[in-house]
């Protein structure tokens, strides 16, 4: 994808006609369980914010290609994307934005009413270094978390190995066998309304 033609904030992701992929990186005793079960179970704790990130390479910055302790393990989780465009049906952004918010007091009474959070950090490259457009992570709590947990979620998948297979083949300087392990991930198509709710690029 030419940088050029990427959308400042826009949304992408491996999606089908009814699941969305989204990442998140847990220590060990956390994921072996989930994967196991196929669902999030103790010791995970739906009572934390929760972020959920489709974007793989970004997962990859965030957890150091799951070394940073507490992130060792990757896992790609599937959800429905009804579930998913719920989340930001019911978002506001992390933080107040004057473009997008008349006033501050307004981006408080958006927290106060909305159980999701929004914000768009710079995508990152291969080689985890910031590119010039942004990509989505997002928060879930209260009854956006339980929600993830018992209706949303419809596979787990824990991709630590592939994460590690990349990052090895970067370090032997082969970036194009890195590239080819990437998962795919196209443009997900959002109505107006919530592309302006969430501040994506229209």
């Amino acid at each position: 994808m030419n940088s050029m033609n990427v959308p400042y904030r826009q949304i992408r992701a491996a999606y089908d006609d009814d699941t969305v992929t989204v990442y998140q990186a847990y220590p060990p005793e956390i994921a072996r369980p989930a994967v196991a079960a196929g669902r999030f179970v103790p010791p995970f704790k739906r009572s934390r914010m929760t972020w959920i990130k489709p974007s793989f390479r970004w997962m990859m910055y965030r957890c150091g290609w799951a070394t940073k302790p507490g992130q060792e393990r990757v896992l790609a989780v599937s959800i429905r994307r009804d579930g998913f465009e719920w989340a930001l049906g019911h978002a506001c952004l992390s933080h107040y934005d004057p473009e997008l918010q008349a006033d501050r007091a307004e981006w408080v009474r958006a927290t106060r009413a909305n159980p999701v959070r929004v914000q768009w950090d710079p995508e990152r490259s291969l080689r985890l270094e910031p590119l010039a457009y942004r990509s989505l992570q997002v928060g879930l709590g209260g009854e956006a978390a339980d929600r993830y947990v018992d209706e949303w979620v419809t596979g787990l998948e824990d991709v630590t190995d592939r994460a590690k297979a990349i990052h090895a083949r970067l370090l032997a300087g082969d970036e194009d066998g890195g590239a080819e392990l990437l998962p795919l991930e196209k443009p997900y198509p959002l109505g107006p309304p919530v592309a302006d709710r969430i501040g994506a690029t229209r």
